[in-house]
């Protein structure tokens, strides 16, 4: 088993479009979360390092969702930046050259590889041009990001099993489109909490289902409670 805190598991989809806005969320949650994923909504209020500064500034974790995809060369560069800011996690998506850059230029930054999006099916890879199913162009990206030294990969529940299966345990699965309870929103390919866990995931991320309530904080120490019967 990895060396994951058990409270480090969950990260918190922050995706507001206010800075503002996700302060005053990260205050509610107070200690149910410790992990935050930031993504592009708020690359565009112009305050996104700031807002990373005051949550590592708070001792939280900070996953950097911005899914770098360009030419090999400008990635290396772009992650080379990053990581002097102290995130934790940043995402990318790309052919193996572009992750092989990434990973040269990581320093103490974890690089994932996106394999799926969790909001595509069967069809909408059909749309794109992608002539297999889901469960083999996964394992296939997720083969290709570890051989590139990826530390790991962003996968549906639905497919980390298979994850586990036949790329090396070593692979970070972090696994979003968690739904505690049935789903009717924009996710299609997701999963419970503790099935995500017993599939083998080493991460969730959860948005939605925390933000939308009443009381994000009891939402978030439930499913805290959840990962603690997991392990």
């Amino acid at each position: 088993m990895k060396d994951i805190k058990i409270e480090d598991r969950l990260i918190f989809a922050l995706d507001v479009p206010e800075v503002a806005q996700a302060k005053d969320l990260v205050n509610q949650l107070d200690d149910s979360v410790r992990f935050y994923k930031i993504g592009m909504e708020l690359l565009m209020t112009g305050q996104y390092f700031q807002l990373m500064d005051w949550l590592i500034a708070k001792d939280k974790k900070v996953f950097v969702d911005l899914k770098f995809f360009d030419v090999p060369e400008t990635v290396g560069r772009t992650i080379n930046r990053l990581s002097e800011y102290g995130a934790t996690f940043a995402t990318i998506h790309g052919n193996q050259a572009l992750m092989e850059k990434a990973v040269e230029n990581k320093g103490d930054l974890k690089i994932l590889a996106v394999t799926v999006l969790t909001s595509l099916d069967r069809g909408d890879l059909d749309d794109l041009g992608f002539d297999c199913n889901v469960q083999d162009l996964v394992i296939s990206r997720a083969k290709r990001a570890f051989e590139a030294g990826c530390d790991g990969v962003v996968s549906s529940g639905l497919e980390v099993p298979f994850l586990r299966e036949y790329v090396d345990n070593k692979l970070i699965a972090v696994t979003p489109g968690i739904r505690p309870v049935a789903n009717d929103d924009d996710q299609k390919r997701v999963v419970d909490v503790a099935t995500a866990f017993k599939s083998g995931s080493d991460y969730i991320v959860v948005g939605r289902p925390i933000k939308n309530v009443d009381n994000p904080y009891k939402a978030a120490s439930n499913i805290q409670d959840i990962i603690k019967t997991c392990f």
